[in-house]
Order: structure tokens, then sequence, then C-alpha cells
């Protein structure tokens, strides 16, 4: 591999890690925002804004846009709907810390959809990750009655929806252009929250215009939405999935250090003994392959 090979590759593997940051210290911002705004609502005006400025950075590949990047861009559109539907209501019940190192999951969940959907091969230290993090999720939630409760069990969801949206990313980004294809889904998941201000009797305008709102809107559509996304789907094109799969177990771990520095969000024993099991769980799945691989590539 040439040097300016392994730049690019560098390159982008530091710009994922960026992405995981900002999606895990987002957390925090979104929980304040959605006490006042109701989901759909703030959802909404979120990717409206994203979509307004994506369309705006990418009105010279409009024509890029043909039938098959629209069902391209609605089937991620809608995972990504569902994954945030179900990630910010989870935070109207729990931490933003216990929801950053749930929603981590998705990287244990990747291998399995993986093979149910495009047929590929589960390996035994996949399934070993599997395992080791659902025993962290029953210790993280030990703060409820029940083992999981409410916002745990949206949070779970959640993973599962952004584990098909970032497999579906990487099978869509090879086939379609980046800018269109980024635009395409803001713009379904703008439409799709829209339909759901109406379906839960969510105003369609926040009941408070005020720094707080503007403050989530702005960020989030910036640097979690446009941002995140974009550098996203453009850097799985320079990098390997194991290594995207890796760099973004840091999302929770930016989550719960956010939680624990700026909304003084205490954990139990157990429930770092959870948060600790998840991370295990995350990097058994995926640097273990990588690991093997590498001893037997000598």
């Amino acid at each position: 591999m040439t040097l300016a090979s392994r730049l690019k590759r560098l390159g982008a593997d530091l710009s994922l890690l960026s992405v995981a940051i900002i999606w895990g210290s987002t957390f925090l911002i979104v929980q304040d925002a959605t006490k006042q705004t109701p989901v759909f609502t703030f959802l909404f005006w979120r990717f409206l804004l994203a979509t307004v400025l994506m369309a705006f950075f990418s009105f010279k590949h409009f024509y890029l846009i043909d039938r098959k990047t629209l069902f391209a861009g609605f089937i991620l559109g809608a995972f990504l709907f569902l994954g945030y539907a179900f990630q910010t209501f989870a935070l109207l019940y729990a931490y933003s810390s216990t929801v950053g190192f749930i929603t981590g999951l998705n990287v244990v969940v990747i291998p399995f959809v993986l093979l149910i959907i495009f047929k590929q091969k589960v390996s035994i230290r996949s399934c070993a990750g599997a395992i080791i993090a659902a025993f962290g999720l029953y210790f993280l939630s030990a703060n409820t009655q029940i083992g999981i409760g409410k916002g745990e069990f949206y949070a779970l969801i959640c993973a599962f929806m952004f584990s098909f949206q970032i497999v579906f990313t990487g099978f869509y980004t090879k086939k379609h252009n980046t800018y269109s294809l980024v635009l395409v889904q803001f713009f379904a998941v703008t439409l799709f929250c829209f339909f759901g201000i109406f379906t839960f009797n969510n105003p369609i305008l926040p009941p408070k215009f005020d720094y707080l709102f503007m403050k989530a809107v702005v960020i989030t559509s910036v640097f979690a939405t446009i941002f995140a996304f974009f550098v996203q789907t453009a850097m799985q094109k320079f990098t390997s999935s194991t290594k995207t799969a890796i760099i973004f177990t840091c999302e929770p771990i930016a989550a719960g250090v956010t939680g624990y520095f700026f909304a003084n969000e205490i954990f139990t024993c157990m429930q770092f003994i959870g948060a600790f099991l998840i991370i295990v769980g995350m990097l058994t799945a995926e640097i273990g392959d990588y690991v093997v691989k590498k001893i037997k590539g000598g």
C-alpha cells in the first residue's frame, strides 16, 4: 500500500472518529430539547434544516437523482427515521449516557444483519460479543425494577434500526452519488417526521422558539446530521467495515463522558460493569475478527 493510500485511509478513520464523538456528545443536547418539544416536532425541524442546507451544497448533483437513487435514499431514510425516533423517545425515559451505550449495540447487531440480508457468515467471535454485550445491557439497566425499562427498550430498537442503516449505506454508497444519496435520505426522514407529527398529534411548531430549541436544532442539523452522515457515506468507500465498526464504538463512550461531566449523571457500580461489558462485547465482535485475520495473514 502506498503512502498516499495509507494517508487516505487514516484520514477516513479520523473523520469517522469525529462522527462518533459528535453523535455521542449530542445525546444530552437532544434530551434537553425534547423536554419541552415533542419528539417528531423536534426531528422534523432538525431534518428540514438539514435537507435545505444539504440541497444548497448538492444542487450541482441534482441531475443524478433517478428512481434508483430515490428508492435507495428512502430505504436509508426509513431506517434513519425509525432509529432517531426510537432514540429520541428513549431519551425521555433514560439517561443520555445509558441510551448512548445501548445505541452502540448496533455494532454487534451488524454481523447478524449481514448474515440475514446478504448471507454473510457470522463468526464465533461476533456471537460471543453479542452475548457479552447482552449481559452488559442487563447490568446497565439495573436502575429499573423490571430489568429493562421503557427507555432502554426503545434504545435497543434504535440500535437495530441504525444497524440496518449502516449495512445498507455500505451497500448503496458504492452504487450512487454521495451528495444525491444523502440529500434524498434527509428529505425522506423529513417527510416521515411530518407524517409522524400528525399521527401522534404533535404541533408542527415547537412550543418555544427559544435559545434551547434553536441551539439543539442547529447543532444537530449541521454537525450530527449533515456533517456526520455525509462523512459516514463518503468515508466508508476508503476504509473497511471492520474499522468503521470499531471506530463507532467510541460513540457510547462519548455519550457517557458527556453525561458524566455536563449532566452529573451518576452510575451505580453495577451499571459501570454493564457499560464496560457492552464495550468488551463490541470490541470482541469487531477487533477479534480483525486481529485473527492479521495473525493468519502474517
